[in-house]
């Protein structure tokens, strides 16, 4: 089983609060450490833990967190007078679960047993604690998605929350037992019952959390929270109708609450005044009924966004502007059309299906090969069910186009036209449709049909333009044989967006292809780390990122280890963006570190208005203090500011001013034609006496 794992998530900000001495947090172990073999506990009453396994450390909820394998990997967290827990506890921890089967989360009871404090998966993805009595999650949590676990024990009232919500809750009688054992994150006591995937923020309490306080655990606070929470409803929900009643939890100092509506996300973040409803103390608010804000009712299709500042002027720090949360009003249109709009190669027999409009009480379904046919269909057979099965079954190696109208018993509301594809159809574009960050230097490229004799393509900035040309049109770039399924545009704009269609031409027709559309970035890539993979030479697709990247191996004088010693030889888990980054290894006993990339597109880092490089990195605080520095053409070297760069943890930008007094160009550097960059460690050319440690690089760009 590989110790990696490909997971995208996202970074948040820690919260910046002060622990009160009531706070009763008797373990926090924030997981943001990066390196080493010790899970610090962070809420003063010491229950550092201990790494068994190998878990790797990657990005977290907060920061970093643990990767768990499942096979061998757990922490180890001594008994401690503060963790003998009896009548009232609560366990929590954010979790990414990529398996289902029977973990524990957090654990502290005897082996074979089932009564003392413990938090588990059990069976697959539902939530368990025992003590005595089990009591479990009434359905499951989604895996490879982080969710918010926690469960409270108060004098035999347990309770379970997922993401901030009761979701099981029961009577557990039993006094608890097992409080002298040993504390385990991943695992039982037995060193089984083992966790598969990410854990962080893992906090134990010596009472009973609040809904309200569970709430702000999963914002990160670590006790009090001063900000609006829990709204109501979630935020970004879908609500069928067309009057709210908005309702969320006090921050903690609140005495009222300035609030804030509108369906504009900027005038809402702005406090614009048009979006200001006015300060109460109550906690919730009717919207979209008369004699409260849009008392016209709200509109289907609109999505709404709301904010709630927390006022206290006895406070120097209030108002606590708040987040900003979302609903939405569903459109009286058909919507989520399945198969997706663009779908490639839908298979033959497919049953067509879509989310009714609001109100819709028959739906009117068209479906054929020719767009302008299905947008000016009428009169067809209107049906009570939101599915639709064609009554032939689809051929190969089309393109259709479908429609749905709905019916609310006043009036019918006309759909979109969605499209998609069936097997050996052209399809496979690249760029991706719907492509951002799309490199300048980009070339188009698909997969002809199967039985096309040549192409047809168009290419242009108006999506619509490219979807109507024709071959009089300006977007027509002309025929293209069966063999050349690729074009250059000779460079494309800084972002920018573009369209393009490819119609496959056949004896006796042509077939109008799907409109496809991408944009272009704001950036130049130098290297983003997504492109090497894991195949050795002599295989002509090797790609391998230390035969790239050119490090000190088999030298004396460059201490520079660059990519893992076995597949997957580039970082897959501590990553800023994307699936991969740069894992680099220094070593300065007597020598200077450097990795070079021999560059072959950017080379004129003038172009397009450039100023600026930006590199991502990331250390760990037991490296040994080294300078780093940027070199071009192997000879001018820029450093960064702090002495001690290589002991800052989490990701960090490092941005460098192209033109600055004293760097590139000052050193003679051509900037116009760049043919290197080296990232090194030391004094570049001057070996010392030094010491070693591991950095991870991502995302190397070039900024306006």
């Amino acid at each position: 089983m590989c110790k990696k794992l490909a997971v995208l998530v996202p970074f948040f900000l820690m919260l910046s609060v002060v622990v009160s001495a009531s706070a009763e947090l008797v373990a926090h172990w924030r997981l943001d450490e990066g390196s080493g073999t010790v899970a610090n506990d962070s809420s003063g009453y010491g229950n550092d833990g201990t790494l068994n396994g190998d878990p790797q450390w990657a990005a977290g909820m907060f920061g970093g967190a643990l990767e768990f394998d499942g096979i061998d990997d757990y922490i180890e967290v001594p008994d401690n007078e503060s963790l003998q827990l009896w009548e009232r506890f609560t366990l929590a921890a954010w979790i990414y679960q990529v398996e289902s089967r029977s973990s524990r989360v957090i654990d502290k009871i005897g082996a074979g047993t089932a009564n003392g404090p413990h938090l588990d998966t059990h069976p697959g993805t539902n939530l368990r604690s025992c003590s005595g009595t089990c009591i479990s999650t009434a359905g499951d949590h989604t895996l490879d998605e982080w969710h918010h676990v926690a469960v409270t024990f108060d004098e035999g009232v347990v309770r379970l929350y997922v993401d901030g919500s009761v979701n099981g809750e029961g009577s557990a009688p039993s006094p608890l037992a097992g409080n002298s054992l040993t504390l385990r994150i991943g695992a039982d006591s037995n060193g089984q019952s083992l966790f598969y995937g990410l854990i962080d923020d893992a906090r134990v309490y010596s009472h009973a959390l609040t809904e309200a306080e569970i709430l702000a655990a999963m914002e990160g606070a670590v006790t009090v929270y001063p900000y609006a929470l829990g709204p109501n409803p979630d935020d970004g929900a879908l609500y069928e109708d067309t009057w709210i009643n908005l309702s969320w939890r006090p921050g903690d100092f609140a005495v009222s609450h300035d609030v804030y509506v509108g369906d504009n996300f900027e005038d809402v973040d702005a406090g614009a005044e048009s979006t200001f409803v006015g300060n109460q103390t109550g906690t919730f608010l009717v919207v979209g009924f008369p004699g409260f804000p849009y008392p016209d009712g709200l509109v289907p299709g609109t999505t709404y966004y709301w904010r709630i500042d927390e006022v206290n002027d006895s406070e120097p720090n209030s108002p606590w502007k708040g987040k900003i949360w979302s609903f939405s009003i569903p459109p009286k249109t058909a919507y989520l059309p399945d198969p997706i709009d663009g779908a490639e190669f839908v298979d033959l027999g497919a049953t067509l299906n879509w989310t009714p409009g609001f109100g819709a009480k028959l739906h009117t379904v068209y479906l054929g090969d020719s767009f302008e046919d299905v947008n000016n269909a009428g009169g067809g057979s209107p049906q009570g069910a939101a599915t639709y099965k064609p009554a032939n079954p689809l051929e190969s190696e089309k393109v259709y186009y479908w429609r749905v109208d709905e019916f609310d018993a006043f009036e019918t509301h006309k759909g979109d036209v969605w499209a998609f594809t069936t097997p050996g159809a052209v399809g496979n574009p690249q760029p991706a449709n719907g492509a951002v960050d799309v490199q300048m230097n980009a070339t188009l490229n698909w997969t002809a049909a199967e039985t096309a004799t040549s192409h047809e393509l168009y290419f242009g900035a108006d999506a619509e333009a490219v979807d109507s040309a024709t071959n009089a049109s300006p977007e027509y770039i002309g025929p293209r044989a069966l063999g050349a399924e690729s074009y250059d545009p000779g460079g494309l704009g800084w972002h920018d967006s573009y369209a393009w269609r490819v119609d496959e031409v056949y004896p006796t027709e042509t077939v109008k292809g799907l409109v496809w559309t991408f944009t272009t970035a704001d950036f130049i890539l130098v290297d983003d780390f997504e492109s090497y993979n894991d195949v050795d030479p002599p295989d002509p697709n090797s790609n391998r990122i230390f035969d790239k990247w050119v490090d000190g191996f088999g030298t004396t004088t460059n201490g520079a280890l660059v990519g893992n010693d076995l597949p997957p030889y580039a970082e897959q888990t501590v990553v800023h963006g994307g699936a991969q980054s740069m894992p680099y290894l220094y070593d300065n006993n007597l020598k200077t570190s450097e990795a070079t990339l021999t560059l072959v597109y950017p080379r004129d880092w003038t172009t397009a208005g450039v100023t600026r490089l930006s590199l991502w990195f990331r250390g760990a605080s037991d490296n040994a203090a080294e300078r780093m520095f940027v070199a071009l053409n192997d000879t001018a070297a820029v450093y960064h500011d702090d002495a001690s760069v290589t002991q800052m943890t989490g990701w960090n930008n490092w941005i460098i001013d192209l033109s600055a007094t004293g760097g590139f160009a000052d050193q003679g550097v051509d900037l116009a034609n760049v043919n290197t960059i080296t990232i090194g460690f030391g004094t570049k050319n001057s070996p010392a006496a030094g010491g070693s440690g591991k950095m991870y690089f991502d995302d190397i760009r070039l900024y306006r």
